[in-house]
C-alpha cells in the first residue's frame, strides 16, 4: 500500500539536474518554498501512458492551472537528468518543469517506490499527483495499488477539478485549415476571442484532403472540432459560440 502524505511536508532532498552542459543542484526548497505547485510522478520517461496521456494533458492545461493559482507544474520520474531533458524536448512540454529523481531518493521518502523489476526497470515511482502549497502537501491522488500501471486519478483533469470544482471543463478544439482561407482565419479569431485554445492542422502539411473527407465527409474549409463534435465551418462555429454564451 502506498502512503498518502497529505498534511505533511515534502521530503527535503537535492535533485541533480542539467542546465545546458552544467550540473545544477536543485533543492526541495527551491522547488516548493513560497509557491503553489502541482507535481505528478510517473514510472518512466518515454513510456506509453506517460508520453501519450499523462505529460501531454498537463502540458495542454498548464494555462488553466495558472489561472487557478498554480505557479508551476512539475513532472517527476526516477530517471536521470539527461533522459528527462531529452524527454521534455521530445514531448515539446515546455509548460512543465521536468525534475529527475535519478536515485529515487525523493520517491522513496514519499513512500512511492514501486518494484518494476519484471519490466527490467528496477525501482521506479508509482503513479501519483499532489498539490503542494509552500512545501506542505495539501492533496494527493494516488493510483490504486493493483497490478499493471493504473491511470485513473493522477491525471490533469482530476487535479484541475480539485482546484476549481465549479469551473467548466476545458474544451479540446482542433481546426482543419488551408492556406489562403479567409474563413479559416475568421474561425481561429472566433476561438481566440472566446478564450478557447485550439490546435491548427494545415492541409498538405498535417493531413491530406482525403483525410478531411474521411473524417468529416466534407471538403470545405475550415472544419472545426470541439470535444469530438464536428462543429463545421466558420459560420457554424459562430452560431455554436452564440448558443454557448446564451446558455
Amino acid at each position: 500500500m502506498y502512503s498518502n502524505r497529505k498534511g505533511q511536508r515534502v521530503p527535503d532532498v537535492i535533485f541533480r539536474t542539467r542546465n545546458d552542459h552544467e550540473w545544477v543542484d536543485v533543492s526541495s526548497r527551491d522547488l516548493f518554498a513560497g509557491k503553489t505547485v502541482v507535481l505528478f510522478s510517473l514510472p518512466g520517461a518515454f513510456t506509453p501512458t506517460c508520453s501519450s496521456s499523462h505529460v501531454p494533458r498537463y502540458n495542454q492545461l498548464a494555462d488553466n492551472f495558472r489561472r487557478h493559482g498554480v505557479d508551476e507544474i512539475i513532472c517527476l520520474s526516477v530517471n536521470d537528468a539527461f533522459v528527462m531533458n531529452q524527454w521534455q524536448e521530445d514531448q515539446q512540454a515546455y509548460n512543465l518543469r521536468f525534475v529527475p529523481d535519478g536515485n529515487g531518493e525523493f520517491t522513496e521518502k514519499m513512500g512511492m517506490l514501486a518494484g518494476k523489476e519484471d519490466l527490467g526497470f528496477g525501482r521506479r515511482s508509482w503513479r501519483y499527483s499532489m498539490l503542494v502549497r509552500d512545501g506542505m502537501i495539501e492533496e494527493m491522488f494516488i493510483e490504486p495499488d493493483v497490478p499493471g500501471d493504473p491511470y485513473e486519478v493522477s491525471d490533469a483533469d482530476t487535479m484541475l477539478h480539485h482546484l476549481a470544482p465549479n469551473a467548466p471543463s476545458p474544451l479540446d478544439a482542433t481546426v482543419f485549415t488551408r492556406r489562403g482561407c479567409g474563413h479559416c482565419v475568421r474561425a481561429k479569431q472566433a476561438l481566440e476571442a472566446s478564450g478557447i485554445p485550439f490546435e491548427e492542422l494545415l492541409l498538405n502539411r498535417d493531413f491530406s484532403d482525403r483525410t478531411l473527407r474521411a473524417i468529416t465527409a466534407r471538403g470545405t474549409f475550415p472544419q472545426v472540432f470541439i470535444n469530438g463534435q464536428n462543429i463545421g465551418g466558420a459560420d457554424d462555429l459562430e452560431a455554436w459560440l452564440r448558443n454557448r454564451h446564451a446558455a
